[in-house]
């Protein structure tokens, strides 16, 4: 079912009003979480010498954004909840872009990577190709773009009052594929566990052309 305008300002408004709510127990919830694995999958495929500017993607409160900025790299954050951003601006000091996901305006050609950690399963499909677009173009000829979202069998929907998109690994590869982007690595998170285990899919992908 195709949705119009107010359908996905619906979806963006709901989903950040509930970031919004639960922004404390958000950040509680999440901070000890070690995500070095995509931190470092990231930073090894970029070309070029350090530092590098990086955007995180849905920084959150920004605990990674914290890591990048700490590492020496010239982080910058993005954040659709205003609670959250704010967070993050304390936490890591560093500049951080309040903007829903739908309506982006990213700077060209301008970033070495992009650190998208569990952020791009709230953009419905049917917005996907776009915002995939966007973030091909604010990256650098050969930038980096690191994804990590939870898999499924291409659900779409409300979920705890979030709206979210389970890709397979197949149409997922379709989406960035299509967008400009080549793999350079995949795998599955948590490390270590049985795949049923690993609700989460890592991918990291080069910027080709121009």
């Amino acid at each position: 079912m195709k949705l119009d305008p107010q359908d996905l300002e619906d979806i963006a408004n709901r989903t950040l009003e509930h970031y919004n709510e639960h922004a404390e127990d958000f950040w509680q919830g999440t901070r000890n979480h070690d995500v070095s694995q995509n931190i470092a999958a990231l930073l090894q495929y970029i070309e070029g010498k350090a530092p590098f500017t990086i955007l995180d993607f849905g920084c959150g409160p920004g605990r990674d954004l914290k890591v990048f900025a700490n590492s020496g790299h010239l982080a910058t954050g993005l954040e659709g909840a205003a609670r959250l951003a704010a967070m993050a601006r304390v936490n890591s000091g560093c500049v951080v872009w309040q903007q829903d996901f739908l309506k982006l305006e990213l700077p060209q050609k301008h970033f070495d990577g992009v650190f998208a950690n569990a952020a791009l399963f709230h953009v419905p499909s049917q917005e996907l190709p776009r915002v995939l677009l966007e973030l091909h173009a604010t990256l650098k000829a050969r930038g980096v773009l690191f994804t990590s979202n939870p898999h499924g069998h291409n659900e779409e929907g409300w979920n705890r009052g979030r709206y979210g998109t389970y890709h397979d690994l197949e149409n997922w590869h379709r989406y960035m594929s299509t967008a400009g982007f080549v793999e350079l690595a995949r795998y599955y998170r948590p490390a270590g566990l049985p795949r049923e285990q690993q609700p989460w899919l890592a991918s990291v992908w080069r910027k080709l052309s121009s």
